[in-house]
């Protein structure tokens, strides 16, 4: 049996002939061996092309300011496999999680398991000892058959539908919609996170009983009028919280992400009393790397820094969007010295929609490296940087690696120019160890939450 947690991974790798297999009946047979039952705490679900993050992210924030415990679920990581298992804001122990993986490993005899489904088992376990006072779960594919659909939620989030995973969720917004539908219960609210939300998933949530709360008609926001305390104001089902605070995370988008957790929130107060001041300290000090994440020059000579992981079109859109709200646009290549320019890092897997990423962002980038991504579905910078010089015009180099892109995009930019780092999660992990390591980033604190009470 493998020891240490690089060994655990690498062996869950090899235990299913197939990457993904999308599927609830192997998860279902384990957890009977394993004797677990259904949460007894509120349990919140967030499914989403684009948008879960930022929404588990604000859920867990508001409910961690208001004093309960919360174990938090999100995939993939960045730079560490258990920024994905999080309790009360801290990594999961690295020994909890070898135990969960012997009694995984101990429980599944000859059923093949992805390595999402072994994450997910972990999680379940560690939550499950921990004995906390809610869960938020974010899907990782989908909705219907994804790993975390096993748990039986009080609340269903879908944020957004966009064109991603189409070979696993059909080619269609509406196939794709009726996958993240999947994740709604019977009885239990169905939050839609989109006014441009395909009528089959409120349609799906109607056929089931599960009481709709659409963005703009069960519940909504509005900005505030110039000169007025406070940012904005939500108006829900049960709250009306005038005068909030802008949501530490950046960018416009960011408000109706606050909002959809707001709605999911409001569904959860009459068992988790949640006040309106831990409303107000959970926007502001919500954390979440590399979605839009601007990091302030380290010296006069130094440029900006952005991280996103915008990887599909919808995602690049709103990366385009956030650039211009945040310096009005992008000046043409070669603006020199005396003008500002965006440059971008970029790397994407072999299937993902690379040139309409491309399409979204071309007007605001001013030059390009495109860098590898590694594994089964990873995707060369050479290739990706043919693809970019047919649709733009703009300087394109392929780096060997993201060390090289960032070494050589560093060296390129002027003071008042921004890199902006985006794409593959496998593309910003890599990045953000080269920004700490050469002291452009305050060295990150990962603590580990070591007391679950029961163990594992």
């Amino acid at each position: 049996m493998p020891r240490s947690l690089d060994e655990w991974l690498a062996y869950q790798t090899s235990v299913h002939p197939q990457a993904i297999d999308l599927g609830l009946d192997r998860l279902r047979q384990v957890l009977d061996r394993l004797g677990w039952r259904q949460p007894m705490v509120p349990v919140i679900t967030v499914a989403g092309t684009n948008g879960k993050g930022s929404v588990s992210g604000f859920c867990a924030a508001i409910m961690a300011a208001a004093g309960y415990r919360v174990g938090t679920f999100t995939s993939p990581h960045l730079r560490d496999y258990r920024e994905r298992i999080r309790i009360h804001d801290h990594l999961v122990d690295a020994g909890a999680l070898l135990a969960a993986f012997e009694r995984i490993e101990d429980a599944r005899g000859t059923v093949g398991l992805t390595f999402f489904e072994f994450n997910t088992l972990a999680a379940l376990l560690i939550f499950e000892a921990a004995r906390l006072d809610a869960w938020v779960l974010e899907i990782g594919m989908g909705g219907r058959l994804d790993a975390v659909n096993v748990v039986n939620s009080d609340v269903a989030v879908v944020v957004s539908i966009g064109f991603d995973h189409q070979e696993y969720l059909g080619t269609t917004l509406e196939a794709i919609g009726r996958e993240k539908a999947g994740i709604f219960c019977a009885g239990r609210p169905a939050i839609l996170g989109s006014r441009e939300m395909p009528s089959v998933v409120a349609d799906a949530a109607l056929a089931i009983g599960a009481p709709l709360k659409r963005i703009g008609i069960e519940y909504s926001y509005e900005m505030a009028p110039a000169g007025e305390v406070g940012a904005w104001r939500f108006r829900g089902s049960r709250w009306d919280l005038p005068r909030l605070p802008a949501p530490a995370l950046a960018g416009e988008t960011q408000y109706g992400n606050a909002a959809t957790a707001l709605a999911a929130l409001e569904e959860i107060d009459v068992r988790l009393r949640i006040p309106a001041p831990a409303v107000l300290q959970g926007l502001t000090q919500v954390q979440l790397v590399a979605r839009f994440q601007v990091i302030a020059p380290a010296n006069a000579r130094s440029p900006t820094w952005i991280l996103d992981v915008a990887h599909n079109p919808a995602a690049a859109r709103v990366l385009a969007q956030n650039l211009y709200a945040l310096y009005g646009g992008a000046l043409p290549s070669g603006a020199g010295p005396s003008g500002a320019r965006t440059l971008a890092v970029f790397g994407i897997l072999a299937d993902k929609d690379a040139s309409g990423v491309v399409a979204e962002l071309r007007d605001s980038i001013d030059a390009w490296w495109c860098i590898p991504t590694d594994g089964e579905r990873g995707r060369s910078g050479a290739s990706l940087a043919q693809m970019l010089r047919q649709q733009v015009a703009v300087p394109v180099a392929a780096a060997a690696d993201s060390a090289a892109a960032c070494r050589e995009a560093l060296a390129y930019a002027h003071a008042q120019d921004r890199i902006v780092v985006f794409g593959s999660f496998h593309t910003v992990g890599p990045v953000l160890d080269w920004l700490e390591a050469h002291e452009l980033l305050p060295r990150a604190a990962l603590p580990e939450y070591t007391a679950a009470p029961g163990g594992t």
